[in-house]
């Protein structure tokens, strides 16, 4: 038995922008670590384990995973927001790692072994025009990626509008480029259009429309794309509209990919039960951890579904090497988004996922296999940063009217 005799939250990267959990125990040397990383809401995610969760764990046996789980899960009464499911999702690595680390064993080798040898990743290729994107692609296909996100830019781009352009009112709310719907409707499969004129199709592309558009238009945009293949759509629709899902099966094959944003599991039951979707792209962290993650790995594969755990390039070393001891293990895997870290930052955790061309291999060191230099994590941090006064909102789009859109 080991039990639990500390919960600490350490802040790294510039800024404090990423949170990592240390899990203590009362064996000597034993301790996990976890991704409870929020760029946007740090604070309150740390609030919630120090005041909430690590008073009810402190003093229990870290072995058992799965009741802790499901004590943090239920604990708060109400459940399931993203705050708690990140607390939540950090702790609940730290533990897995604990457990890899008294057996002896790579956590994948916990979840029922290896599947593959590596896994297969995404690139992210973009450009703020078709040259600048094909070149990138290029670069991508050089390294050895045969799965690329193609994007014009940021996400919506090939959708925005510049102000001189744009039929603004008088007393326009935006002073940056505007969102339009119809010109990203025809920009997207213009694109697309020109990359397989460049690449061929043997190259396999994604593209994120990161929930800019309304229903119609998504569906719209999922049938234009038909002729090009694409290995999958990421987040067309809303989490508010997910049940336009429904009207987009029955009226394009192009593969779905949905999830970036969801934190709870009536969010993409029905989407799995009734085949609506191709891909899950929760975030390991965001869907509870390592454990909530197996069980939607389970559901997907009874219903066809395969895993492409949501990365992003706000996220840690940690969460990263959580979703690829997750994809190691699970059959129904699909494809791993990959993330790029600055050497002084992987230097900072040892034992980090490597990538090579595209793929990617974890440690085979116990656990997670990824450690925590504390003293290197905190000079990523930087000087002026006050976690007082931490204010990171995420920077939304509008349209010409002014109206938000949604991300």
């Amino acid at each position: 038995m080991a039990k639990i005799t500390g919960i600490r939250c350490i802040r790294t990267r510039t800024n404090g922008t990423w949170t990592i959990v240390k899990v203590t125990t009362d064996q000597d040397g034993l301790y996990g670590i976890g991704s409870a990383s929020d760029m946007y809401n740090p604070e309150a995610v740390i609030a919630i384990i120090e005041q909430m969760l690590a008073p009810q764990l402190i003093g229990r046996d870290a072995a058992n995973i799965e009741d802790l789980w499901h004590t943090m899960n239920l604990s708060s009464y109400w459940r399931n927001g993203a705050m708690l499911q990140t607390a939540i999702g950090g702790i609940d690595m730290a533990l897995w790692d604990i457990k890899g680390k008294m057996a002896g064993m790579p956590v994948y080798q916990l979840l029922g072994g290896a599947s593959r040898a590596a896994v297969p990743c995404y690139g992210h290729a973009g450009g703020s025009d078709i040259a600048e994107l094909k070149e990138d692609i290029s670069h991508y296909l050089e390294e050895g990626y045969t799965v690329i996100r193609a994007q014009l830019g940021g996400y919506g781009g090939g959708g925005f509008i510049p102000n001189e352009r744009a039929n603004l009112p008088e007393n326009a709310w935006t002073k940056g480029p505007v969102f339009d719907e119809q010109s990203y409707l025809n920009a997207i499969p213009r694109m697309f259009e020109e990359l397989r004129v460049a690449f061929g199709s043997d190259v396999a592309f994604t593209h994120d429309v990161h929930e800019h558009l309304s229903p119609i238009t998504a569906i719209q945009l999922a049938k234009r794309l038909e002729p090009y293949n694409l290995f999958f759509l990421e987040d067309v629709l809303a989490p508010e509209q997910i049940g336009w899902y429904r009207q987009l099966r029955q009226q394009s094959a192009t593969p779905q990919a949905v999830g970036e944003l969801f934190v709870n599991s009536q969010e993409w039951l029905s989407l799995v039960q009734e085949r609506l979707i191709d891909f899950i792209r929760v975030r390991v962290s965001k869907a509870g951890g390592i454990t909530a993650c197996r069980k939607i790995a389970s559901l997907c594969e009874a219903f066809g579904v395969r895993t492409a755990w949501q990365e992003g390039g706000e996220n840690d070393p940690v969460n990263q090497a959580a979703a690829v001891h997750l994809d190691m293990s699970v059959w129904n895997f699909g494809i791993q988004e990959v993330n790029h870290f600055r050497p002084a930052e992987l230097e900072a955790f040892p034992g980090h996922v490597v990538r090579k061309g595209g793929y990617l291999y974890p440690s085979d060191k116990p656990g997670l296999g990824i450690e925590l230099d504390e003293e290197k994590a905190e000079l990523l941090v930087g000087d002026g940063w006050n976690r007082k006064t931490y204010h990171s909102p995420y920077s939304l789009d509008r349209k010409a009217d002014g109206t938000l859109v949604r991300p």
